[in-house]
C-alpha cells in the first residue's frame, strides 16, 4: 500500500502465504490475477467501491505527481483506490458448509445433532461441502497477525454497532448472490467468500480485493459432490503439498518445487479466464 495523498496505490505481489507463513517461492501471475479479477468484479457488482482505475498510464501520472517512481513491473498488478477507513470486521458469506465452519460444526456435535454456531442454527445430518438451505453471514474479527476468528452477530454488533452490522449483512449477502449467479454461468460454484468494507466521505463502500481466489472458495460445478472437499481454484494445492512435508508450519517456510508453482499458477489464471471470459494476457498487454 502506497499513500499518494488524495488516494492510495494497492500493489498485489506474487507472494503467497500458507498457515500464516509467507513462503519464499512466489506464484507467477498471482498479483495480476488478484488485481485484474478484482477490477472485473468492481465493475460488475452493483455497489459503491473504492476502485478508481487499473489503467497504468493514469496510475503512473498520479504516482509521478506524488513524487514516486511508477516502475514498469507494477503494470497490471496495481490499482488506484480512494482512501477509506476500514470497518473492523471481515464480512464472510457461506453458501456451503466447508473450511473452518465445517470443522466447527463437527466439533460441536454435527452431523449427529442440530448445533448452534455463532448464533446460527445448523441442522443435523449435513455433509462436508453441502449446500446450505440459504447463504449465511458469519462475521469474523480482523486479526493483525494469525487467523481471523469467527464470531456471532452479538459480538460483531459490539464492535461496529447494530445498525452498521445489519447493513453489512444485507450488502454482503446481496453481493454474494450476484457473484454466485455469475460464477454459476461460468460453470463454477462460489462456496464462500469474504468482503471488506470501509467508509469514505460518510459512505459505506466495498474495499480491498474482492472475489479472488485469495478471498473466495471456487469449485468446479461439473465435479462437485457433497461429502468431501472439492478441488478449489486457489492455494489449496500448495497447502496440500505442505501438509505432506515434515514442516512444523513456523517460519521460514519451505521452497516450493516447480510443479507445485506451475499448477498453482494454472489454477489462478484459469479462475480469471472462467470468471471474466478473457485471457490474462489481454489485460496485461
Amino acid at each position: 500500500m502506497f499513500d499518494l495523498g488524495d488516494s492510495m496505490l494497492m500493489v498485489a505481489t506474487d507472494r503467497l502465504s500458507a498457515f500464516d507463513v509467507v513462503l519464499p517461492t512466489g506464484i507467477p501471475c498471482k498479483g495480476h490475477v488478484l488485481t485484474q479479477l478484482s477490477a472485473f468484479w468492481f465493475d460488475l457488482l452493483n455497489t459503491p467501491h473504492h476502485m478508481v482505475s487499473v489503467d497504468f498510464e493514469r496510475i503512473a501520472a498520479v504516482v509521478r505527481a506524488a513524487g514516486g517512481d511508477p516502475r514498469p513491473e507494477l503494470s497490471g498488478r496495481s490499482m488506484l483506490v480512494r482512501k477509506a477507513k476500514p470497518v473492523k470486521l471481515e464480512c464472510v458469506v457461506r453458501g456451503y458448509i466447508s473450511g473452518s465452519l465445517w470443522k466447527e460444526y463437527r466439533q460441536a456435535g454435527g452431523p449427529d445433532r442440530t448445533v448452534e454456531l455463532h448464533g446460527i442454527s445448523l441442522p443435523a445430518g449435513l455433509q462436508e461441502s453441502q449446500r446450505l438451505e440459504e447463504p449465511i453471514f458469519t462475521p469474523a474479527t480482523k486479526a493483525d497477525t494469525g487467523h481471523d476468528e469467527n464470531i456471532g452477530m452479538k459480538e460483531a454488533a459490539e464492535i461496529v454497532g447494530a445498525d452498521l452490522l445489519e447493513e453489512l449483512r444485507r450488502r454482503s449477502l446481496s453481493l454474494y448472490m450476484q457473484a454466485s449467479d455469475h460464477a454459476a454461468r461460468a460453470g463454477l460454484i462460489l462456496a464462500d467468500t469474504k468482503f471488506e468494507f470501509g467508509t469514505c466521505d460518510s459512505e459505506l463502500i466495498l474495499i480491498d480485493e474482492v472475489l479472488t481466489p485469495d478471498s473466495s472458495r471456487y469449485w468446479e460445478a461439473g465435479v462437485y459432490r457433497p461429502g468431501s472437499s472439492p478441488p478449489s481454484f486457489d492455494k489449496q494445492y500448495v497447502r496440500d503439498y505442505l501438509e505432506g512435508l515434515n514442516w512444523d508450519k513456523t517460519p521460514p517456510g519451505p521452497e516450493l518445487p516447480e510443479h507445485v508453482v506451475q499448477e498453482t499458477t494454472k489454477k489462478y489464471v484459469e479462475a480469471f479466464r472462467r470468471l471474466t471470459g478473457r485471457e490474462l494476457a489481454e489485460v496485461n498487454g
